[in-house]
């Protein structure tokens, strides 16, 4: 299970999270050493492998700094399964919400969906040409092998004889197919239904989201519903067809959840949600303690059953977040602290830091926006000036209001091309510049204005 990020060293590990995250590097050292050390334990040789536990981390910082994007990055360089989820939802005495192995549950059913989606990327090229002889079958069906005839003997079936002319129109359509030259011809196709009727159970034992199949259960299977659709779509759907059958499942599931025990990540977000504030005897503090209690066994290391089979959580990178405005961490039970030994706090994000997060990442707003006006036709350029300018109306509302960090840009520049935007398409003049000017002219009345809520978020 080589993939790149172990191949990677962690001062290369930070170096691709620098190309989408400002900023925050003592974070980024602790996630790329977490994830380093992952492949260190891996080759250990003897009994001391499996006494390597991971150092899961708690990340301590306002909203909007980053801490989400930089667990969710990690896992993505890494072709890890990934999970987010709130504490705040968990279930306790007098709370509605998800029982805490559902947790695995999800993990597990993501590693399922990337070792599949991996699995079937190596067949596609088997399942591609499987399907053009699928589609040459039903442009030209082949003739129907003779019977043998009732009586007091059974002949074998003789053989078909060999139609040189059906073969050369076959080859004929198999290089119009591969020109593209039929793409828009109807052909009728026999697609399986997607199976449905589906019971979920809820429940604080454990059950929550297993679904359970009716048609399964009783036997139905799967059927099949006649359809007319294009060369173009009868070839996705016969390759991805074609390519669920070339793939071995219980393979697919072994490698799934060994990936999931192995390498997965869940992040645990809003955990000083259910952080107790001391000095309390009874009440929503002592549901929060007791969502902590729950956490426990998952974190120290338990076993989860799921439709897969069973997931160790020993190995699993668990990487928790919480603003802390009101609480501390020292107000978590022992226990639960015990398991975080690695705690970094993300610093707030001030002018200069918007002023990079808006123009320097791989995935920057400014690149998103003048990507999206240019499938109008339209160029968009924003000028130095102009980005500094945003930045400044982002921190000033962040001030004056709740302060989102990174996110009140989304708002900010949203704002600001609400009406280049809407009228895209019917603009005369395709080569748009935004300078401080514009922005001082769009967003300043926003800022003088009372109600701030009303304009951003």
């Amino acid at each position: 299970m080589e993939t790149l990020a172990q191949q990677l060293t962690p001062r290369q590990i930070v170096a691709e999270l620098d190309r989408y995250i400002v900023g925050q590097q003592a974070a980024k050292r602790a996630v790329a050493v977490a994830l380093r050390n992952r492949w260190r334990r891996q080759q250990i040789r003897g009994d001391l492998r499996d006494e390597v536990m991971p150092k899961n981390i708690i990340m301590i910082g306002p909203t909007g700094v980053g801490k989400t994007e930089i667990a969710r990055r990690l896992a993505k360089l890494a072709g890890a399964p990934f999970v987010k989820v709130e504490a705040s939802k968990f279930t306790e005495v007098g709370y509605v919400g998800r029982d805490v192995d559902s947790m695995i549950r999800d993990l597990a059913d993501v590693s399922v969906q990337l070792v599949k989606a991996e699995a079937m990327e190596r067949v596609q090229g088997r399942a591609e040409e499987l399907s053009e002889e699928r589609l040459l079958d039903l442009l030209l069906p082949p003739p129907t092998e003779n019977k043998p005839r009732f009586g007091f003997g059974t002949p074998e079936a003789a053989p078909a004889p060999r139609d040189t002319a059906l073969e050369e129109s076959r080859e004929k359509f198999r290089r119009m197919l591969r020109e593209g030259k039929l793409e828009d011809r109807q052909v009728e196709l026999d697609l399986k239904e997607r199976a449905s009727g589906t019971l979920q159970v809820f429940s604080n034992t454990g059950l929550e989201e297993m679904g359970v199949n009716l048609q399964e259960m009783l036997g139905g299977g799967r059927k099949t519903k006649r359809r007319k659709v294009s060369i173009a779509e009868a070839r996705r759907m016969l390759a991805a067809e074609e390519a669920e059958r070339l793939v071995d499942m219980d393979a697919v599931l072994r490698e799934a959840i060994t990936r999931a025990e192995e390498a997965g990540i869940v992040f645990i977000d809003e955990i000083d949600k259910v952080s107790s504030r001391g000095g309390a005897n009874g009440g929503p503090d002592v549901s929060r303690q007791g969502v902590q209690r729950d956490l426990l066994p998952i974190v120290e290391g338990s076993s989860v059953t799921t439709k897969y089979g069973a997931v160790r959580t020993d190995h699993i990178l668990f990487i928790a977040a919480g603003a802390f405005h009101i609480t501390k961490v020292s107000d978590l039970i022992p226990e639960l602290q015990g398991r975080f030994p690695i705690r970094v706090e993300l610093e707030p994000l001030g002018r200069a830091e918007l002023e990079r997060i808006l123009s320097e990442p791989k995935n920057s707003l400014i690149r998103q926006y003048t990507a999206l006006l240019e499938t109008e036709g339209l160029a968009l350029e924003f000028t130095p000036d102009a980005v500094a300018e945003i930045a400044r109306v982002a921190q000033e509302a962040n001030e004056r209001t709740e302060n989102i960090g990174a996110r009140r840009l989304h708002a900010v520049v949203e704002r600001l091309l609400d009406e280049v935007s809407f009228d895209a398409d019917s603009l005369e003049n395709k080569q748009v510049r935004v300078t401080a000017e514009l922005v001082r002219e769009r967003l300043d009345q926003i800022l003088q204005s009372e109600d701030l809520a009303r304009y951003i978020l």
